[in-house]
Order: structure tokens, then C-alpha cells, then sequence
């Protein structure tokens, strides 16, 4: 990451607007924006960090884009789960190294790429999706990202419901409509210790999957929340939040499969 920029990769450029754009660079092309043309070859071989300046005067600076970034700029065909939410279900879905995820759907990927780079070379992703359309977009987006498709993803067409009955994992995520029928068949499949985490739109959806989970009598420590996020404008001695913020996009529930657990 200390090196040079290289053609093929991703470079983020950031106006004086502090507007962002991701580029992939190739050695015969070039970025335009209404300042000016600035060639790839000029941020090839130029340090991260560097500013440069477009034809027009305007000045830019490139930097490797970080996953957030890719994230909230890449192409997508299904809705992604954004940056706010990946972050606490890392942490609350306790994704680490070395572990087996299994996920479900796949979406357009923003989900996957964060798992792979949670799970390392020592770990693997197994991701469903039921749409073909959807998992060639998967595949663009983390060809783009990691350059190919990670050996250690497994990629699936089909029910997740019949691949929970039959992968055995360290951690379940699941971003689909009706979480709840997968939560039925890890209580069957599954070990105890493993943690289920759901990413869900709705309060009804939310509330059939806790009952759901409940009703199977094996799952504990079910704990169900939000993440709003409100950025702050830092000037001199202006210090105030910005009037506008990131508010409901999904509410996160994570639950512990046990074994012959007895609670209310």
C-alpha cells in the first residue's frame, strides 16, 4: 500500500469540493471533470497522498480508495448494506480470522467483500444468492475490488435454507426478506456457540425472526438495534453537527445458537 500507484488499480480523486470519484487507472486514459482533464498517467507512478493538477488549474488528490469508499461509489445492482451497518455487524456478528461464514443473499456484494477481508486467507465465505442477475454483479464487484474472485469464496446459486442444513459454519449473516426460515434450520443443523445475524428493513420482519428464534428455544442473547450516523462540520471555531444524517437503514439483530437452552 506504501508504493507508487500502478495502471489497473483503483485510485480515489477528491476535488477542492471534497468530492469523490473512483477511477481505474489505465495507462492511455484520463479523468475529466468540469476543472479539467487530468491524465492516468500523470497519478501512475505518483506516491498516495499526492495532489495533482487538471488542465483547468483545479487541484485533486488521490488516494487508494479504503472498502467504505468503494462501497458507497460502485456499481450495484441489488441494495447494498452500507458502511454504517457493515462496521457493527463485523463487531456484534463477531466475524474474525480464520473463521467459515456463511452468507445469504449476496446481493450486489459490498457485504461479501467486508466478510473475505474479515476472515483472511486462513478463512472462507460461503454466499447464496437465489438471482443470477444479482451474482454476476457480485462477481464484477469484487473482481473490481480484490483484482479476482477470492479462492477461499464459494459462490451459490440457490435456497440458503437447503446449504445452512448442509455447510456447517463459525458465523451466519443473512440480508434477505425472511431470515427466520434459516434461523429454523441452523437450530437444527447448527452447532451451539455460532452466531446469527440478520440485517433487516422492517420492524415486522424483525419481530417475526426474534419470535421465530424464541419459539425454537435455541437461541440466546438476541439483541436487536439500529446504527444512525451524524457527521460533524469542524471549522475553527465552528463546530456543529451537519443538518443532515444517515437515519434508519436497517435495524441488525444478532443471536447465539446454544445448546438445550431452557431461558424464557
Amino acid at each position: 500500500m506504501s508504493e507508487p500507484f500502478r495502471g489497473g488499480e483503483m485510485a480515489l480523486v477528491i476535488d477542492n469540493k471534497e468530492r469523490h470519484y473512483l477511477v481505474r487507472l489505465d495507462p492511455t486514459g484520463s479523468f475529466q471533470y468540469h476543472r479539467g482533464v487530468l491524465a492516468h498517467s500523470e497519478i501512475i507512478g505518483a506516491d498516495e497522498g499526492t495532489t495533482l493538477t487538471a488542465s483547468g488549474g483545479g487541484e485533486l488528490l488521490v488516494l487508494r480508495p479504503r472498502l467504505a469508499d468503494y462501497i458507497l461509489k460502485m456499481q450495484r445492482g441489488a441494495q447494498v448494506v452500507y458502511p454504517k451497518d457493515i462496521g457493527p455487524i463485523m463487531v456484534w456478528g463477531d466475524i474474525g480470522a480464520g473463521m467459515r461464514v456463511l452468507e445469504a443473499g449476496t446481493g450486489s456484494a459490498a457485504l461479501t467483500a467486508a466478510l473475505l477481508r474479515a476472515v483472511g486467507p486462513t478463512g472462507s465465505v460461503v454466499t447464496v444468492e437465489l438471482r443470477d442477475d444479482h451474482q454476476r454483479q457480485a462477481l464484477k464487484t469484487l473482481n473490481r475490488w480484490f483484482g479476482e474472485v477470492p479462492s477461499n469464496l464459494d459462490m451459490r446459486i440457490g435456497d440458503v435454507e437447503a446449504v445452512a442444513a448442509e455447510v456447517v459454519a463459525d458465523r451466519i449473516v443473512l440480508d434477505l426478506p425472511e431470515p427466520w426460515h434459516v434461523a429454523r434450520v441452523a437450530a437444527e443443523s447448527q452447532p451451539g456457540g455460532i452466531v446469527l445475524t440478520s440485517y433487516l428493513p422492517t420492524v415486522p420482519q424483525v419481530q417475526q425472526l426474534v419470535e421465530t428464534m424464541r419459539d425454537t428455544g435455541a437461541y440466546a442473547e438476541i439483541d436487536v438495534f439500529e446504527t444512525m450516523h451524524r457527521t460533524w462540520n469542524v471549522k475553527g471555531r465552528s463546530v456543529r453537527p451537519d443538518h443532515q444524517m444517515i437515519g434508519h437503514t436497517g435495524f441488525i439483530t444478532t443471536a447465539r445458537r446454544v445448546s438445550h437452552y431452557q431461558g424464557s
